[in-house]
């Protein structure tokens, strides 16, 4: 089960084990119970402190147990094979349960310690979905701290009738004591903040207490980590607060025109660019939604931005690099089937549609990418596009066209997404020269059709925005606002890229420390550190 590499890898890391692991496994006969057995039998060959016990009786097969021996009631499952993008899932697994401290704040460590009610969780992944493992490792470190909780982590493709019976058309899909808990990618602290009704209050208070930055940045992803690196690096007190740390970065996987870089994938740039935060000495804020922009009322003052939490940050200088998110359709039915058949990332729940009849709207890059890797897994792709041509590069047309599998639909209206209550089973398209529609009969709709600025807090602040609602900004990154700058897919700047949106932050990072220089503050500040 584990090539070369992949064993050299796992033996370095087993040797950070301090405490004996015990392995407990479920078997079958299939053929998905005989590698599973294959792949514990060589883990266990790798360190004397892992052994494999074959006796387990749980339901799932194949499923196994991750458990700490000295302490049996603190335990993991995981229902199938933990391959693919959940293989760090699993070291990380084996590793806390053999007592190696994981890197998470002590104050949620304790925060999961003191929870006092009994836990079930249940979480179906799909190996190739890059949004999972987060989820997986969350509920890992839960179970594995709190005897009262338990985490059943399975995966999708091997228990297919039991997606189907759940009606889970989406991954990462939660459930906590039988009931669904949460659809979509959930950080460790937004699990916690769901179980404890008093955390947003508390989460509040720790922002009330922060002083006053000189500069204060908006937004976690390749801009605003540009922008803050620039700032902290000219010696001002920095701050940089976000609702997703890595913004979009999170669900990106492949990125290969990144100058200096071959080939990276989202997540790990993300990740990079947290450890540039963290050398830095930039005061990161995480899973905070900002609300409310408060300009100062004169030149040299602190601004404010309020966060949906109730709390308050200010600095004298603020950039805001909020980003863009997928945009939706807008048609009925679109939120009524969202994770029931309505679908944003092909690469996350493209497996669960094996074999069925689907749809991709958007004939943009995106989309088109989007046709060719779904007509690999699918059943069959209708690409439906507004305009009256692809406007995917050429090469991807070609590659889209030589698919025998894929129907492509120009000139086409989504008017709207049909289901039995349940679930998609189908969706109408009008043709935008004829006005004749058509029913397309099918399980899934992926929706690829651009992205829209998270601007809409900003609305009542004063702030130029343009009729797409990005931020104006001129040629070095200011705003309307004198002392707000912004920079990344919210603005105007056009080509909304990686390399851009770092060029463009560093640009308002550069003119935020002019402006700082030139500009006497008229509120008292924390002196530059």
């Amino acid at each position: 089960m584990l090539d070369t590499q992949m064993t050299q890898q796992l033996k370095q890391y087993l040797a950070n084990l301090r405490e004996p692991v015990e392995l407990v496994a479920s078997l079958g006969d299939d053929d998905k119970s005989r590698q599973t057995r294959e792949l514990l039998e060589e883990i266990a060959a790798l360190h004397e402190m892992v052994s494999v016990d074959l006796g387990g009786h749980d339901e799932r097969k194949p499923s196994f147990i991750i458990r700490r021996a000295s302490h049996a009631q603190k335990w993991v499952r995981f229902a199938g094979l933990p391959m693919g993008h959940e293989f760090t899932s699993l070291v990380l697994a084996l590793l806390w349960a053999g007592g190696h401290p994981p890197k998470v704040e002590e104050d949620l460590l304790e925060d999961i310690r003191r929870i006092e009610q009994d836990l079930e969780f249940e979480m179906f992944f799909s190996l190739s979905c890059h949004n999972c493992p987060e989820v997986v490792q969350a509920l890992t470190l839960m179970a594995l701290e709190n005897p009262r909780i338990t985490a059943t982590l399975i995966d999708g493709g091997a228990f297919k009738d039991e997606v189907e019976a759940r009606d889970i058309m989406a991954v990462p899909a939660t459930f906590l004591n039988g009931e669904s808990f949460y659809n979509g990618k959930i950080e460790l602290a937004q699990i916690l903040e769901r179980l404890d009704t008093g955390a947003g209050a508390k989460a509040a208070a720790k922002l009330n207490e922060r002083e006053p930055y000189e500069v204060l940045v908006i937004g976690g992803g390749p801009a605003g980590v540009a922008t803050s690196v620039y700032t902290a690096r000219k010696g001002f007190r920095t701050g940089i607060a976000a609702e997703r740390f890595g913004g979009q970065l999170q669900d990106t996987l492949g990125i290969e025109n990144l100058p200096g870089t071959a080939y990276t994938e989202g997540p790990k740039l993300s990740a990079d660019l947290d450890e540039q935060v963290k050398a830095n000495e930039i005061d990161k804020i995480d899973l905070v939604q900002a609300e409310a922009l408060i300009p100062a009322e004169k030149e040299g003052g602190l601004h404010k931005v309020r966060f949906a939490n109730g709390g308050e940050l200010s600095a004298r200088a603020i950039i805001l690099a909020t980003g863009a998110r997928w945009r939706n359709l807008g048609v009925p039915g679109e939120q009524e089937y969202r994770n029931k058949g309505v679908a944003y990332c092909p690469h996350c729940d493209g497996p669960l549609f094996k074999g069925k009849r689907i749809a991709v709207i958007g004939g943009g890059n995106s989309g088109v990418e989007a046709a060719i890797d779904l007509a690999k897994i699918v059943g069959h792709v209708t690409l439906i596009e507004f305009d009256t041509a692809l406007r995917a590069d050429a090469v991807l047309q070609n590659k889209l066209r030589s698919l025998d599998n894929v129907e492509i639909v120009t000139n086409g209206q989504t008017t709207e997404i049909t289901g039995d209550g349940t679930r998609v089973n189908g969706l109408v398209v009008k043709d935008r020269e004829s006005g004749d529609e058509r029913t397309i009969e099918l399980e899934g709709v992926f929706v690829q059709i651009g992205l829209v600025p998270n601007t809409e807090w900003l609305k009542d602040s004063g702030l130029e925005l343009s009729k797409h609602g990005e931020i104006v900004t001129d040629e070095r990154g200011a705003t309307s606002l004198p002392g707000i700058f912004a920079a990344g897919d919210a603005t105007t700047v056009p080509y909304k890229q990686i390399v851009v949106a770092m060029g463009e932050g560093s640009k308002a990072g550069l003119t935020a420390f002019d402006y700082l220089i030139r500009t006497e503050p008229a509120d008292a500040i924390a002196q530059a550190a």
